[in-house]
């Protein structure tokens, strides 16, 4: 939700919960920052936001107190239907507020958290966004990533395919998904594969095309013994299994040489470079910012991994 559009919310609730009558549109218009348009444009967006308000669970109440108001509606906010207990935030919680804040910005989620900041501070409650000294990286742009945060909400069993490393096709995997968990700047999918009958963690990058939910709401029994970090932790953990040969441009790549098992100058300007890697895309992560100055020859899933991502960013450029 726009920061400007917040504010003006945020105004309106203050508005109708300051008042005991009901306040006509007009009164509404004068007395709210950033109703300052015309007529028409207005009211439609009172409508909007009259809309908004409702969809946020806040009680809008409509009538009439006044014959001056004729047959037009006015509107208020009952104190007693709209208060909360007092809500208090430790420095600690506030702060993961605001880290939370952060990734649904940048995730399907947006307009929940919009509405979820909305609702805490009409309460009083100061709930910050991410402090800009800590600069949170999490992200959550793969396209499963709503699809699985459903699943895992509504205890439904999944279907995907799923691209595995050292395999040139996708393999379908049918899971009772348990949770989703941010490791290392990476989102996965933690649940029981039924198919192999055992737990197991799945990247989403790596998930090809929709999960789709196959069972009904409500059917998926998480254990209640089961760490989904620790979980993560153990089954995703980065531990060299190939090598890749790349070839880094002479001065440059200093992060990628020091990583390096070996290296050995290459033709004039070039040096050839043997860098462990468990997983291609990954490792693709890592070499792609290098650009032009470095060149994965081999292994072809490697060099594939990265090539990907350089189109990728060319056509966003």
């Amino acid at each position: 939700m726009a920061a400007k559009k917040t504010e003006r919310l945020l105004n309106l609730v203050i508005c109708l919960l300051a008042t005991r009558r009901f306040l006509s549109v007009q009164e509404i218009r004068e007395a709210v920052p950033g109703y300052d348009q015309g007529e028409e444009a207005f009211r439609r967006m009172f409508e909007r936001d009259k809309n908004e308000l409702r969809e946020l669970g806040v009680p809008l109440e409509t009538g009439t107190l006044a014959v001056a108001f004729d047959d037009e509606p006015g509107y208020r906010i009952a104190r007693r239907d709209y208060e909360l207990p007092e809500l208090v935030l430790e420095p600690d919680e506030a702060a993961a507020l605001g880290l939370a804040a952060r990734l649904w910005q940048s995730a399907p989620l947006a307009g929940a958290t919009g509405s979820a900041l909305l609702k805490l501070r009409a309460a009083g409650v100061d709930a910050p966004e991410a402090s800009g000294a800590l600069e949170p990286r999490v992200g959550a742009s793969e396209p499963a990533f709503a699809s699985a945060l459903s699943a895992v909400r509504d205890g439904r069993p999944v279907r995907f395919a799923y691209r595995t490393m050292g395999r040139p096709d996708p393999e379908q995997r049918e899971v009772e998904p348990w949770g989703v968990v941010s490791w290392h700047g990476r989102w996965y999918l933690v649940g029981l594969d039924t198919v192999r009958g055992a737990e197991r963690v799945f990247r989403l990058s790596r998930v090809v095309g929709d999960i789709a939910a196959v069972g009904e709401p409500g059917s998926v029994t998480i254990p209640g013994h089961v760490d989904l970090r620790a979980l993560v932790a153990r089954m995703a953990a980065e531990q060299p299994r190939f090598t890749a040969r790349v070839r880094v441009r002479a001065g440059a790549c200093w992060a990628l040489r020091r990583e390096a098992d070996a290296s050995e100058p290459a033709r004039e300007g070039w040096d050839l470079l043997s860098v462990g890697f468990s997983d291609p895309e990954r490792f693709a992560d890592r070499v792609a910012g290098y650009g032009a100055d470095a060149v994965v020859e081999s292994p072809p899933e490697a060099r594939e991994a990265v090539v990907r991502r350089l189109r990728a960013l060319a056509g966003a450029s």
